[in-house]
């Protein structure tokens, strides 16, 4: 089975290149053209990689990957412009696997390509646990158990919930937590951040009472409680 590449791009040209360099090497490729979409479509679908434009209008390369790498570790390459040594610092603090400056070498960027997906293809091995006493989330298989029990969420509760596992004892705002869940959509409100909460909250029965609510800011997960 082919592996997966998304690639995420302003400029159709653009993408149109990097799909014939993918397909050539024997890649099914998905277009975006714009953060959001990338997002949403992470959100919803698998792929072994993404490629990732940093300068798009709207939601940037930047922004679209911290939003993705709220919910899943799909490799990320970042294409770019601008060969700043600030925005490559940037670009990894924000969880970017590698840098491509444009204009690239067609062969040099699949030998990069191929490079992450070797190491992606080593990780897969063991699954990817994530624990916090008593609460253990199995990112590869998206699975919550409580105290080895598997419990059901929705999509929505996961990314929650993992986003405060991944973020302990941290003041999380009502903003981020509804940019990095929902993806920027602002058709979502507050109301929409509560009900989930109040509905995770009640899923993880007496676990509940390490979400605690910070008032007109947002939730922080305790880990001690």
């Amino acid at each position: 089975m082919a592996e997966r590449i998304l690639i995420v791009d302003d400029s159709e040209d653009v993408r149109e290149l990097l799909v014939m360099y993918a397909k050539y090497e024997g890649f099914e490729t998905i277009e975006a053209e714009n953060g959001e979409s990338a997002v949403a479509l992470c959100r919803k679908d698998h792929f072994d990689l993404i490629m990732l434009d940093v300068m798009m209008p709207g939601m940037d390369g930047f922004e679209a990957c911290r939003a993705i790498r709220t919910f899943c570790s799909t490799p990320i390459l970042m294409l770019t412009a601008r060969g700043e040594e600030y925005d490559r610092i940037q670009g990894f603090r924000e969880g970017v696997d590698d840098y491509v400056q444009k204009p690239f070498s067609p062969r040099e960027l699949m030998l990069r390509v191929e490079a992450i997906l070797k190491r992606s293809r080593t990780k897969q091995t063991h699954p990817r646990l994530l624990e916090s006493s008593g609460i253990t989330m199995n990112q590869d298989a998206r699975q919550t158990a409580l105290d080895g029990m598997v419990i059901t969420l929705t999509p929505k509760e996961y990314d929650l919930l993992l986003l405060m596992l991944t973020n302990p004892n941290v003041v999380l705002t009502r903003k981020f937590l509804l940019d990095s869940v929902w993806g920027g959509q602002r058709s979502h409100d507050d109301r929409t951040l509560d009900t989930h909460i109040k509905q995770l909250r009640h899923a993880l029965g007496h676990y509940s009472m390490r979400i605690v609510t910070i008032h007109s800011v947002g939730y922080r997960y305790d880990e001690n409680r």
